[in-house]
């Protein structure tokens, strides 16, 4: 099937693009290339995140049909893939809220935590792991409740925190994270295998590092709640005063027989697209995949960069697709007296910054969305902003500005007919954004 032509089908050209970043990270296109052997004894599956699902199958269908297998993987409510055809069903899957966790993604974890008692040194532990496993894996350190870790998520989401402080209190609070279910599997060997959803490819970021060795403290988990304003139980605050909660630290005996392997990440994706535009005869230009800031902001300066290539004085010249990809964030400030709750994620705010600062500018075209396919909480994956978005949100009635100030980019990109609809895409390598200059 033929490309879509970036000159007459723009916003199709974009999506095209998205979809191939998309599939480049696909469970099922990459996985089997870095398995094992299988072991002499035993091999466990440990899973969670947003690609959990898509990952079981296929280690299912990768793994040999003669070797024991099996295990139990968490992922998001409505993020379990269709079965393939002719694989038989071996590691459960269960499902679980994000971004605030819930009591099923904490019997989720308390039942994979159960799963390494009694495991030896033949045995081998699959551990697959991808982005939203931070919300999935809950399980509360000693002092603290479900509720408690529910309102500290809801706080770190709306505070503007990046994935990294984010996680540093998380890994801190928790019973699982941070390494401590790598030192919960001795002395099997463990593998992990991970997507990657954060910049820079971090895995003692991804999901929280459950598997990995953690490098930060408890004074560093203490310093991100009192930067973010984020309360504490007194029982909770007195332990990590008094680095009871420490986490497993880089060359600890623990991660002795433990290895990681990366099998998906954003800057392939990001190189994935890159390739779809240069197969259309357009110059592609890889920004970066580990932009992070306020989305609006971002949005903005990507904004500015495509006025400039499209009026001829920028730093590349016309026809290209520009890509960026990282994980921006979103701060929410009080609401204006009287105004309606806004609806939205990180890539429906950077489209809102974006057409804010493009002007109009015409023969520029952007796409911003998630890989996960869901914007934050919503149904989108992102949304589309083109030449006449302003001129046509103009002849609805419809403020950008009013709806950037309380964050309803949902409200705005759906009234225009805008919103990116794909479903939960079954993998995760963060933001991808697109520019097309003509």
């Amino acid at each position: 099937m033929l490309a879509p032509d970036p000159a007459t089908q723009p916003r199709d050209f974009l999506l095209h693009l998205f979809q191939a970043a998309v599939a480049r990270a696909q469970p099922a296109q990459v996985l089997a290339g870095f398995l094992p052997p299988p072991p002499r004894g035993r091999t466990v599956v440990l899973g969670a995140g947003k690609a959990a699902g898509a990952m079981a199958h296929a280690l299912e269908a990768a793994w040999p049909a003669d070797a024991p297998l099996g295990g139990l993987v968490v992922t998001r409510y409505g993020h379990t893939p269709p079965r393939p055809p002719g694989v038989a069903a071996r590691i459960e899957i269960t499902e679980a809220a994000h971004p605030v966790p819930d009591a099923a993604g904490t019997q989720a974890a308390a039942r994979l935590l159960a799963l390494t008692e009694g495991l030896t040194a033949d045995d081998l532990v699959l551990c697959l792991i991808s982005g939203g496993g931070s919300a999935l894996l809950t399980l509360p350190a000693e002092g603290l409740t479900l509720a408690d870790k529910q309102r500290i998520n809801r706080e770190l989401l709306a505070s503007g925190a990046g994935i990294h402080d984010m996680n540093v209190l998380r890994k801190h609070l928790s019973r699982i994270k941070g390494g401590r279910l790598a030192a919960a599997c001795g002395p099997a060997r463990v593998l992990t295998l991970a997507i990657s959803d954060v910049p820079g490819d971090d895995l003692s970021v991804i999901a929280s590092g459950p598997t990995v060795p953690d490098e930060s403290t408890c004074a560093d988990a203490l310093a991100v709640a009192r930067r973010h304003r984020i309360a504490l139980p007194p029982a909770v605050l007195q332990a990590l005063e008094r680095g009871a909660l420490e986490t497993p630290k880089p060359g600890d005996p623990v991660f002795a027989r433990h290895e990681t392997r990366l099998i998906a990440t954003p800057r392939q994706s990001l190189a994935a697209a890159a390739e779809a535009a240069r197969a259309m005869g357009l110059a592609a230009h890889i920004l970066s995949d580990e932009i992070e800031g306020e989305s609006r902001d971002i949005g903005g300066m990507h904004g500015a960069l495509a006025r400039a290539v499209a009026q001829g004085h920028g730093a590349f010249s016309p026809p290209c697709v520009i890509l960026s990809g990282g994980e921006t964030t979103v701060t929410l400030g009080p609401r204006p007296e009287g105004a309606a709750p806004g609806r939205g994620g990180r890539a429906g705010e950077f489209c809102l910054g974006l057409a804010a600062a493009l002007q109009a500018q015409p023969r520029v075209w952007g796409l911003a969305a998630d890989t996960d396919g869901i914007d934050g909480v919503e149904d989108n994956a992102g949304a589309l902003v083109a030449p006449d978005t302003l001129a046509r949100a103009q002849a609805a009635g419809i403020s950008l500005p009013e709806h950037l100030a309380r964050h309803d980019a949902y409200g705005f990109f759906q009234a225009l007919g805008d919103l990116v609809v794909t479903g939960p895409t079954h993998t995760n390598v963060n933001d991808f954004r697109a520019l097309l200059v003509l």
